[in-house]
């Protein structure tokens, strides 16, 4: 079996604030070097009730009516943010090399997160998924640095579909990449 390099992650919180914000949605996507997905994971986290009613409020929350209320609707299914983080460790057990979660100063064996602005992602994997914290690397494959630089610099933009819902969150970024990469093998885009 292929093992991955990559672990993409998206979550999907009640706002960007750690410590105040909390997880509702988690999705983690394995790929290798070259994007090709091995194995998926979304998850629901349980939010309490008064957290929700608190925080995803605003101008954000009103022009993504439809991403709150789906959130909203499955967090009575949601499981304990424990019993999702043991997922995410055993999702990293079956599809990446074992890992040495010994830390080290040269980060030895750990994993590299992957995602769009994926560095507002890993303040919440901090507080909130701290096993899973331990198991990865201090560098980060950002999207949003590629964004930053093609939009900037070349005039090229990705069109990608804002769903606000983890899964596709990710998806969308890895097509991003890949777009992004296209450059790099010779198949400019006009």
């Amino acid at each position: 079996m292929t093992k991955a390099t990559l672990l993409w992650v998206d979550l999907e919180m009640t706002g960007l604030i750690p410590g105040k914000d909390k997880i509702l949605e988690v999705a983690a996507i394995a790929t290798d070097w070259d994007l090709n997905e091995i194995a998926s994971l979304t998850a629901v986290v349980k939010v309490d009730d008064n957290i929700i009613k608190d925080r995803m409020v605003g101008e954000f929350w009103e022009q993504n009516k439809e991403s709150r209320d789906g959130l909203i609707a499955q967090n009575k299914d949601g499981e304990d943010i424990k019993n999702v983080e043991q997922k995410l460790l055993n999702f990293l057990d079956e599809n990446f090399e074992k890992q040495s979660i010994k830390t080290d100063s040269k980060c030895k064996n750990k994993i590299i997160l992957a995602g769009n602005s994926i560095h507002q992602d890993r303040k919440f994997i901090d507080i909130e998924f701290p096993k899973l914290s331990e198991r990865l690397h201090y560098r980060m494959l950002d999207v949003s640095a590629w964004k930053v630089y093609f939009e900037g610099a070349l005039h090229q933009k990705f069109a990608k579909r804002e769903a606000h819902r983890a899964l596709d969150d990710i998806k969308g970024s890895i097509d991003e990449l890949k777009f992004y990469l296209s450059f790099m093998k010779g198949k400019n885009h006009d």
